[in-house]
C-alpha cells in the first residue's frame, strides 16, 4: 500500500487552492482502491456563504473530493499498466445514487474511499464514500471520461 503526502498528490492532480480538496492518501493499492483525507476547515471560502452561522461543507465539494481522490487513484493505475497515459485528466460524466447522510462542517476530517469497479481506456466507473469518524457521510456512484489532456 502507498501513502501520499499533499506534494505528491500536487504532482498528480492540476487542481489547486481553494479547489484541491484531498490532503493526504492514506492508502492505495494501485489497482482498484484508495482512501484519501480532506480536513475540513473553517478558513475555506465556501463558509463565508454556505451558510452563514451554521457552515455546512456543500454536498457538491463532497463529491469533487471524491472524484480528485479518484483521479489520484487513475493516475497511479495508469503507470502501472498503461492503460491510462501519465498525467491525463479525467473528466465527470455521471454521478448516480449520491446520498448525503450527515453534516460535514469545519474541524471535521472526510476519509474518502474509492473503489474502481469498471476500468476501460477512455472511461472509469467507481464507488465513493466520504465518512466522518465511523458515521458514512455521503456516498456515490460515477463515471469519468478519461481524456488526453494534460497537467503541465
Amino acid at each position: 500500500m502507498v501513502a501520499l503526502s499533499i506534494e505528491e498528490i500536487m504532482k498528480i492532480l492540476p487542481h489547486r487552492y481553494p479547489f484541491l480538496l484531498v490532503d493526504k492518501i492514506l492508502e492505495c493499492d494501485d489497482e482498484k482502491r484508495i482512501v484519501g483525507i480532506k480536513n475540513v476547515s473553517m478558513n475555506e471560502p465556501q463558509f463565508q456563504g454556505h451558510f452563514p452561522g451554521m457552515p455546512v461543507m456543500p454536498g457538491v465539494l463532497q463529491l469533487e473530493a471524491m472524484a480528485q481522490t479518484a483521479g489520484v487513484l487513475l493516475n497511479r493505475v495508469g503507470q502501472k499498466t498503461g492503460l491510462i497515459k501519465p498525467g491525463a485528466i479525467p473528466f465527470f460524466m455521471s454521478i448516480d445514487k449520491a446520498k448525503f447522510r450527515k453534516v460535514v462542517g469545519p474541524g471535521d476530517q472526510m476519509r474518502i474511499e474509492v473503489d474502481i469497479t469498471n476500468l476501460k481506456t477512455r472511461t472509469a466507473k467507481f464507488n465513493a464514500k466520504v465518512f466522518v469518524g465511523d458515521a458514512l457521510a455521503s456516498e456515490a456512484e460515477m463515471m469519468c471520461m478519461i481524456t488526453d489532456a494534460k497537467v503541465n
